[in-house]
C-alpha cells in the first residue's frame, strides 16, 4: 500500500465563496503515478468545507444566496459576543454543520471517478481568507 498527501493552498476573496479545485485536484492524482485507490480530501478549519456538486455559475450565486438566508452573518449569535480573533464568524461555524469536512473519491486507472456534472468544491464560510488549505492523501497498490 502506498500513501501519498499533498497540500493545496488558497486564498479565498469572498465572505461565502466556492472555489472550484477539480482540475488541480485531478493534476495532482495524474502525476502520483497511482492507478487505483482512494483520495481522501480534508478542509483543516472549521470555517470552510468540501463540497462535490455541480460547477455552474447561476447554480453558485444560488447556492451562495442560499447559505445567506440560511445562517445569516448579522444573526443574533451568542458565539459573536466574545469572539476568539475579532471575526464575527458564527454564521460560519453553523452552515458547516450542514457541509461535510471531508470528502473520499475512488480513483480507477489514475483518475477521478466523478460524474459528469461533478466539481468538487473548496467552500469558504468565513471568507476572505488570504490563505487557507485543502489537504488531500492518496492511498492505493504500489
Amino acid at each position: 500500500m502506498k500513501i501519498l498527501r499533498h497540500r493545496l493552498t488558497l486564498g479565498t476573496v469572498a465572505p461565502i465563496q466556492f472555489l472550484d479545485v477539480t482540475q488541480p485536484v485531478r493534476d495532482w492524482v495524474a502525476a502520483s503515478g497511482l492507478r487505483d485507490g482512494l483520495l481522501t480530501l480534508l478542509s483543516p478549519h472549521t470555517t470552510a468545507r468540501i463540497n462535490i456538486n455541480e460547477s455552474e455559475e447561476r447554480l453558485q450565486r444560488d447556492m451562495t444566496g442560499f447559505l445567506k438566508r440560511l445562517a445569516p452573518r448579522d444573526g443574533d449569535w451568542l458565539h459573536n459576543l466574545e469572539t476568539v480573533d475579532d471575526r464575527d464568524n458564527a454564521h460560519a461555524h453553523l452552515l458547516g454543520l450542514f457541509m461535510a469536512s471531508s470528502e473520499t473519491i475512488p480513483v480507477a486507472d489514475g483518475a477521478l471517478t466523478l460524474g459528469g456534472w461533478q466539481s468538487i468544491f473548496f467552500v469558504e464560510l468565513d471568507g476572505p481568507r488570504p490563505a487557507r488549505s485543502l489537504d488531500l492523501q492518496l492511498m492505493g497498490p504500489a
